[in-house]
């Protein structure tokens, strides 16, 4: 047993050498998380693009109006169904939210994404036996919504050239 278990570990450390002399590497290790240095950010005044700002900010891209890139964000747009076919005990709903956005260049007006949509969708099962949860389950849902737009928008900005 002491054998196997020997050759076992010997095996999946000269694996593990093999994967990082080979320079496999996890992607976006030692990357920022976006490219773009600067950025103007416009758009409605809402709790996707308050995130959107801070999470720029936090990952070193510099905001301010005269920036030569403009993230222009859309209305979000949040909706929810029921899944399930009864109506009466747990139910199963699902949350989607969607919001456009684009990038432009501000000297001459091109789109660097044109027209593009996040959309991000969460499922949760709420119950008529405890009413009071039901909103914050709902809230929670949204929450992690935005969490998630705005970690899909990163990686979509993080495509872009410099």
């Amino acid at each position: 047993m002491q054998r196997r278990t020997f050759f076992t570990l010997g095996l999946a450390s000269i694996a593990g050498l093999a994967l990082s002399g080979c320079g496999f590497r996890l992607r976006g290790f030692d990357e920022t998380a976006t490219a773009i240095d600067e950025l103007a950010l416009t758009g409605p005044d809402s709790e996707l693009s308050r995130l959107v700002r801070e999470r720029l900010e936090a990952s070193g891209t510099r905001l301010h109006d005269g920036a030569d890139r403009v993230l222009n964000l859309g209305q979000v747009d949040v909706q929810r169904r029921n899944l399930s076919v009864l109506d009466s005990g747990p139910r199963d709903e699902e949350m989607v939210l969607r919001a456009p956005f684009s990038v432009q260049r501000r000297g001459d007006g091109a789109y660097l994404l044109d027209q593009q949509q996040l959309e991000v969708s969460t499922r949760y099962t709420v119950s008529d036996a405890n009413l009071l949860t039901q909103e914050d389950l709902r809230e929670e849902a949204q929450r992690q919504l935005r969490e998630a737009a705005v970690r899909q928008l990163l990686d979509r900005l993080h495509s872009l050239p410099r």
